[in-house]
């Protein structure tokens, strides 16, 4: 087992988040670390006395994104900038054939899902997507489920991703401390916590989607978009005729617990309903002698990841993604989310957002690797 040198490029709280779980791996070493915000790296953080410079200090820091990929011999980057200027950070560690773990969304447009597929196809590297969802509980179980024959084919699904958002908050000061994207981007384009871990268990792409948004509605602060909707809702079709509806805010007077799914199949049912103290996982089978429906606890710890005390970040989810992730960079193990599987939940929500503004209109979604696709939304 060799030593990966790894480099973090965004440093806000989820990009210092993963750097700490990160060190926890004995084959990981963080070598370097890149934010156009020094204070990131140097200043104490929120509720210590410790600085990310006094934790990690023979980590190199650089201002320069550039200068870090020409300076550092890295085995990988981190990309965990703001979700809406992910695709050029990929695309040049790409181009220098250094593996890649982009966050999600991968892509804020159809362009750079163009740029970014075709450097990846071109690059000697690798390039896997940090879609953390997909790695809960509920995905897992969800997979094995289907895997086994007891949902049947999944014909309808639905999503709600309800981030608590009411304003002047400790939260939505911290979810804002280092950037705009949070409030720049429509609710419906970060729906790649919901797609993911429904996709798993959709043999085929999302080709119809029809959107709309509520206006605005919730009281005005410093930290939304006034230009934005508050909720919008979006309905996808596959060739086949699978449904997903997905249910999406940017700003709400409800704390209701933020991730919520159901799956129909025709053989079985499963679902994650978040109830905050207490999310729960229910399902129940055709297949099985015992029909009813059953309930399990639903918190986000994978079960195999259950017993390891290193294990943290969105409930284990984090530590989940960066195992498998390292596993894949540096023996071709694990299961990390591919590049192709990141774009199939991103682009839906790119095409979303224009229906919406088209009115609802429904639209024809084409991906980088098809040959009818292109960058222009017809």
């Amino acid at each position: 087992m060799k030593t990966l040198r790894i480099g973090v490029v965004g440093l806000g709280h989820r990009g210092r988040e993963l750097i700490k779980i990160a060190s926890r791996f004995e084959n990981v070493e963080i070598a370097s670390a890149c934010d156009i915000r020094p204070h990131n790296w140097y200043q104490k953080q929120w509720l210590s006395d410790a600085s990310f410079s006094d934790m990690f200090p023979k980590t190199a820091f650089y201002e320069d994104y550039d200068d870090m990929l020409e300076h550092e011999k890295l085995d990988a980057i981190i990309v965990e900038t703001g979700a809406d200027i992910h695709a050029e950070f990929c695309i040049k560690a790409l181009n220098k054939n250094i593996n890649v773990l982009s966050d999600i969304p991968n892509v804020a447009s159809l362009t750079e899902a163009e740029a970014l597929w075709q450097a990846a196809l071109r690059s000697d590297s690798v390039i896997y997507t940090g879609a953390n969802p997909n790695y809960q509980k509920f995905t897992v179980l969800l997979k094995e489920f289907y895997k086994k024959g007891l949902l049947g084919k999944p014909y309808c699904m639905e999503a709600e991703y309800i981030h608590w958002s009411l304003p002047s908050t400790a939260e939505n000061i911290h979810l804002n401390e280092n950037g705009d994207w949070r409030k720049l981007l429509t609710p419906i384009r970060y729906c790649t916590h919901s797609l993911g871990p429904l996709l798993t268990v959709v043999e085929e792409e999302l080709r119809y989607v029809t959107c709309f948004g509520t206006g605005q509605h919730a009281p005005e602060n410093e930290y939304v978009n006034h230009a934005k909707d508050d909720m919008m809702c979006a309905q996808f079709r596959t060739e086949s005729g699978i449904v997903i509806r997905l249910m999406r805010n940017g700003r709400c007077r409800a704390n209701i617990g933020h991730h919520n799914y159901r799956v129909f199949g025709t053989e079985g049912y499963m679902e994650r309903i978040d109830r905050l103290s207490k999310p729960v996982i229910r399902y129940n089978s055709a297949k099985e002698l015992d029909s009813e429906m059953k309930e399990i606890g639903g918190e986000f710890m994978p079960p195999a990841y259950a017993n390891n005390p290193k294990a943290s970040g969105h409930g284990g989810m984090d530590y989940a993604m960066l195992d498998h992730f390292f596993m894949a960079i540096d023996a071709g193990k694990g299961e990390p989310v591919t590049l192709k599987e990141g774009l199939k939940m991103t682009i839906p929500g790119i095409y979303a957002e224009k229906s919406a503004k088209l009115g609802g209109k429904v639209l024809t979604m084409h991906y980088p690797w098809e040959d009818g696709w292109t960058t222009e939304i017809e």
